[in-house]
């Protein structure tokens, strides 16, 4: 088979012809491939038996009355012999559907996709939104902790403490900030000297007769942050504690100490 059957056995031109679409030279071009090549006349013989195949899978049975009415009326009237053509316009309404119902299942699958798309893209956007939403609650709520903080440093009543390191963590500095009205107590954590993995600074409230735990002080957490309030403290200390914490101050002497004027 030649690249000229082929290119015109890929085209739409046989379909065209037998639906009887096809102008006055794409008739001629037709019929001359369909008598000068067999591989033509073979495709186009196939092309009709599908057509036809289909065309009586969907075709209604006339009724009896209607087939007798037809034969009466041509009684005795000379039969006109059609073309070959003509015998296939028939197919043309059966075709139409075809590609009509083709069509819709087509656009169906389109708009499903379309419609699928539209759905995971508008759960995209709403996944997003609530997730800005919780940044701005978030946010919101870090702004109103700020904002009473920053109350409580510029309240009058606040007195500050600075905590210094001794020779056992000379570049240990750390602020608590202390308001006895508001029973408030915050702590900004400066600078804390490297410790070995097993060890800690813990932060210490002095009684009269025990001391209290206020936290250990984590490398991660230098910022202002609030520690326990407590009563008639005398003083606040620092010391280093086994990794954890302890309920119970060491016995080592406190790496930074300082007495509070609560009482005065």
């Amino acid at each position: 088979m030649n690249d000229k059957i082929i290119t015109f056995l890929n085209s739409d031109l046989l379909n065209k012809y037998l639906i009887g679409q096809t102008n006055a030279s794409e008739t001629l071009e037709v019929e001359h491939y369909i008598s000068e090549f067999p591989e033509v006349k073979k495709a186009y013989n196939t092309l009709q038996d599908k057509l036809e195949f289909s065309s009586q899978l969907n075709a209604v049975k006339a009724p009896k009355l209607v087939l007798s009415n037809v034969l009466d009326a041509l009684d005795d009237k000379p039969v006109i012999a059609l073309k070959p053509k003509r015998t296939r316009k028939w197919y043309s309404l059966a075709i139409a559907a075809s590609l009509t119902a083709l069509m819709l299942g087509v656009s169906s699958v389109y708009l499903y996709n379309q419609n699928k798309q539209l759905s995971s893209e508008n759960q995209t956007i709403a996944d997003e939104i609530f997730d800005l939403r919780s940044d701005i609650a978030n946010n919101n709520s870090t702004l109103t902790q700020l904002l009473e903080q920053f109350k409580q440093l510029n309240n009058p009543e606040t007195e500050k403490y600075i905590l210094k390191g001794n020779t056992r963590a000379k570049n240990l500095k750390t602020v608590a900030y202390i308001n006895p009205e508001e029973k408030k107590s915050m702590i900004d954590v400066v600078s804390l000297p490297q410790l070995p993995d097993n060890k800690v600074y813990q932060i210490w409230a002095e009684l009269q007769d025990k001391m209290v735990n206020l936290g250990v002080l984590s490398q991660a957490d230098r910022r202002l942050q609030e520690i326990p309030y407590t009563e008639d403290a005398l003083g606040l200390s620092i010391s280093i504690e086994p990794k954890g914490g302890s309920q119970v101050r060491s016995n080592d002497t406190p790496v930074a100490e300082i007495s509070l004027k609560l009482n005065d």
